[in-house]
C-alpha cells in the first residue's frame, strides 16, 4: 500500500542557510555534513512544517524572513489528511493516484508569519494536525511522543492490536451510553423544583381558561353584537326608515307598491306584445324579492329592543377573553391551541419520577457492563505492556544502554466517575537507565541522545503497526560509537523497510546503511547555499564516510573501514 512521502525539502533564509533544498526518496536517507554545516536546520524546518513554535531568531542576519516548503506525495486513500485539508479549506488537486501537497512556513523578524497549504492559508493548528499523520519528529527537543500520556496510551494500544481496538472502541461506545444516562439523570433530579413550578403554572392556565370556557370564533360573534347593542337606536331607525320605504307607510307607498302598478301596467302591455313578458317576469322577482326584504327588516326591528341586560353580559364576557388572549395568545384560537399544548406538556413531566427510575436502573446496568469491559481492556494493556517493555529493553541493550530497562506502568481505578473514553487506565513510560536506579518518567530518566535512541527502540519495536509514514531523527547517534553505532544504523535500516527514514547524523556507521546520502557542506563564505546539498553516491560516498572516519578524505585505513560499512550495510539491506 502508498504511503505519504517527503519528496522535497526548501529553506532559505535561515541560520546558516541562505538557500538550499534537498529531495528525500523511499527508505532511509541519512543527512551528513561538518559541524555548523546546517543539518540541525533541516529538523528545525520539518519542526515548522509539522506546525512547531516559530521563533525570530531562526532568521539569518540580514534577511527579512525564513522561509520553509516541503513537498509530500498524498496518496488517493490518506482519508485523514485529505479530509483535515478540506475542511480547512485547502483540498489539493486530487488525481487518480493521489496528490502533491505543498505546505510551507515564513518565519518574519518583525510581524507574523505565514502558514500555507496547497496555497492557501491555514492556522498553524492545521498543520499540527496534519503532521500527526505524515510524520514523527525525533530530536532532543521533540520527544512529543514520550511527554504526551495519551500518545504513549495510543502507542500501546498499537501494540496491542486488534483485540485492544475492538474492546476499546465497544467501550467508547457503552461509555457514552451511560455518560449520556447520567446526563439525562442529572437533568431530571436537578430540575425538579423548576418542574414542579412548570406544572403550577400550566395548571394554573388551563384551570384559568376552563373557567371561561372559550369556543372558537366567540370572540368575533360577540364583537358584533356588542356593536349592535351600543347602536341599537339609530340602528332602529335606520331599519324603520328602510322598512318603510319599502313596504310604505299610512301616508307614503313603498318601493313594493310601485313595482305592483308597474307589473300591472306590463301585464296591459305584454298583452299586445308578447316579448316584454320576459320583463313582466324580472319585476315579479323583483317584487319577491322587496316582500323578502321588508319581512327581514321587520323581524330585525323586533331584535332591536332594548335589552340592558344582554348588552352588560356581553361586555363581560368580551373583557373576559380579552383577558385570556393577553395571558395566553393574540387570538381566541391560540388561547385554546396553549391549552391544549399544557395538557401535553403536563403529562409529558408528570412522567419524570417513572423516567428517573428507569434510568437508574439503566445506569446500573451500564456501569457494570462497563467495569467488565474495562477490566478486559486493562488486562490487554498490561499483557501488552510487559511484553513491548521487554522487547523495547532488549533493543537498548543494543544501542549502549545495556543495563536500561523500559517499564510501562498501567495504573487502572475502579472508580467509575474516574473512567474516562479511553478506558479506567494511566498509561505511564518509565525508564531504569541502569540497575539500582529508581524508575521514572523517560524525559526524567534519560539524556537527549538517550530519549532518541528509546524512541528509535520503540519505533523498531513498533514497525508495522504505527501508521506515522515518515520518522525523522536527530542525534539518536549522541554519545554512541563502534560496535553501537553499527546497531543503531542496523535498527533505522530495518526501520526503514516498513516506512520512510530521515537522519540527521555524524557517524559513518549509521550513514552507511543509508538507501541515500545527502551531504551538507558550507561555502567559504560561511553559507550553505542549493549548490551545498549533494546526494552522493559510489566513490563521492566513500569520500564522505572516510571524511567521517577520519578526519581524512585521502587515508587509506579510512577507505578500507569504509567499504567494510558499507559491505556490512549492504548485508543487511539484502536480508
Amino acid at each position: 500500500m502508498a504511503h505519504e512521502l517527503i519528496t522535497r525539502l526548501h529553506i532559505s533564509g535561515m541560520g546558516v542557510i541562505d538557500d538550499a533544498q534537498m529531495s528525500f526518496s523511499p527508505g532511509l536517507t541519512v543527512i551528513t555534513g561538518e559541524t555548523g554545516a546546517g543539518k540541525t536546520m533541516v529538523l528545525t524546518g520539518f519542526s515548522l512544517l509539522a506546525g512547531g513554535k516559530a521563533d525570530s531568531s531562526l532568521v539569518r542576519r540580514g534577511e527579512a524572513e525564513a522561509v520553509v516548503e516541503g513537498n509530500w506525495l498524498i496518496p488517493a486513500n490518506s482519508d485523514a489528511v485529505i479530509s483535515r485539508l478540506t475542511e480547512a479549506g485547502a483540498p489539493p488537486d486530487l488525481e487518480d493516484d493521489g496528490a502533491e501537497l505543498i505546505i510551507m512556513r515564513s518565519v518574519p523578524v518583525e510581524g507574523r508569519g505565514r502558514t500555507v497549504a496547497c496555497g492557501r492559508s491555514v492556522p498553524r493548528s492545521v498543520l499540527q494536525e496534519v503532521a500527526a499523520d505524515l510524520l514523527a519528529i525525533h530530536g532532543q527537543a521533540d520527544q512529543w511522543l514520550l511527554r504526551s500520556s495519551d500518545q504513549q496510551r495510543e502507542m500501546l494500544d498499537s501494540y496491542a492490536g486488534g483485540p485492544c481496538t475492538d474492546t476499546l472502541l465497544e467501550y467508547r461506545t457503552l461509555f457514552a451510553e451511560w455518560r449520556q444516562a447520567r446526563a439525562d439523570l442529572e437533568s431530571l433530579t436537578s430540575n425538579r423544583a423548576e418542574r414542579e413550578r412548570e406544572l403550577g403554572l400550566l395548571e394554573a392556565g388551563i384551570a384559568e381558561i376552563d373557567a371561561v370556557a372559550p369556543e372558537l370564533g366567540e370572540d368575533e360573534a360577540l364583537d358584533i353584537q356588542s356593536a349592535r347593542l351600543t347602536n341599537a337606536s339609530s340602528l332602529h331607525e335606520d331599519i324603520a326608515a328602510a322598512h318603510d320605504s319599502l313596504v310604505g307607510t299610512d301616508i307614503d307607498a313603498g318601493a313594493l307598491h310601485q313595482v305592483g302598478l308597474a307589473q300591472k301596467s306590463l301585464d296591459r302591455a305584454a298583452a299586445v306584445d308578447p316579448t316584454l313578458g320576459i320583463l313582466r317576469a324580472q319585476l315579479a322577482q323583483v317584487s319577491a324579492l322587496l316582500a323578502d326584504a321588508g319581512a327581514e327588516l321587520a323581524s330585525a326591528l323586533v331584535d332591536l329592543e332594548a335589552d340592558p341586560a344582554r348588552a352588560a353580559w356581553v361586555e363581560e364576557r368580551r373583557a373576559a377573553l380579552r383577558k385570556l388572549m393577553r395571558s395566553y395568545g393574540p387570538s381566541l384560537a391560540e388561547v385554546i391551541e396553549w391549552r391544549e399544548a399544557a395538557e401535553r406538556r403536563i403529562e409529558a413531566l408528570g412522567g419524570g419520577e417513572d423516567r428517573a427510575g428507569e434510568i437508574r436502573l439503566a445506569i446500573a446496568g451500564l456501569a457494570a457492563e462497563l467495569q467488565s469491559i474495562a477490566t478486559r481492556l486493562t488486562y490487554i494493556r498490561t499483557s501488552a505492556a510487559h511484553e513491548l517493555g521487554s522487547q523495547v529493553s532488549e533493543e537498548l541493550r543494543s544501542l549502549a544502554m545495556p543495563d536500561a530497562e523500559l517499564i510501562i506502568e498501567v495504573q487502572s481505578t475502579s472508580q467509575l466517575e474516574r473512567f474516562t473514553p479511553s478506558g479506567a487506565d494511566a498509561i505511564a513510560f518509565l525508564l531504569k537507565p541502569h540497575s539500582g536506579a529508581e524508575a521514572q518518567p523517560v524525559t526524567k530518566a534519560a539524556s537527549g541522545g538517550e530519549l532518541s535512541r528509546v524512541m528509535l527502540a520503540l519505533e523498531v519495536t513498533m514497525a508495522g503497526r504505527n501508521s506515522v509514514p515518515t520518522f525523522i531523527f536527530d542525534e539518536v547517534d549522541a554519545g554512541i560509537g563502534g560496535r553501537t553505532a553499527v546497531e543503531v544504523g542496523r535498527r533505522l535500516a530495518r526501520l526503514a523497510r516498513q516506512a520512510q527514514v530521515i537522519v540527521v547524523t555524524h557517524l559513518p556507521q549509521v550513514a552507511a546503511f543509508a538507501d541515500r546520502h545527502l551531504v551538507v557542506t558550507k561555502s567559504s563564505d560561511g553559507l550553505v547555499t542549493e549548490s551545498s546539498v549533494q546526494d552522493v553516491s559510489g566513490n563521492e560516498r566513500v569520500v564522505e564516510l572516510v571524511r567521517m572516519l577520519s578526519g581524512l578524505e585521502e587515508s587509506d585505513a579510512g577507505l578500507a573501514h569504509a567499504e567494510e560499512l558499507l559491505a556490512v550495510a549492504a548485508t543487511e539491506r539484502a536480508r
